[in-house]
């Protein structure tokens, strides 16, 4: 059985790499070989008031006005 995660208190989900609103997992086609995921983490000096559906360059624009600091890691996953 699936755990369906929630969204914490405070935090807001946006526009996937797949198009759809909020987290898509890794999931690369069988057979292609090594595929690299990034997960970006931003801390900030306020929340964003952004609508739901912003996509990644409108909440880049917001990110850059309020960044701390960031921090990247790049996941590394293979489907045989």
């Amino acid at each position: 059985m699936i755990k369906e995660e929630s969204v914490p208190t405070g935090s807001m989900e946006g526009i996937s790499g797949a198009g759809k609103l909020g987290y898509v997992g890794p999931c690369p086609p069988s057979g292609h070989g090594v595929h690299h995921y990034q997960f970006r983490l931003y801390a900030l000096d306020a929340m964003l008031d952004l609508p739901e559906m912003t996509g990644a360059k409108d909440l880049e624009a917001a990110v850059g006005r309020h960044l701390l600091e960031s921090v990247e890691l790049v996941g590394l996953y293979e489907r045989k």
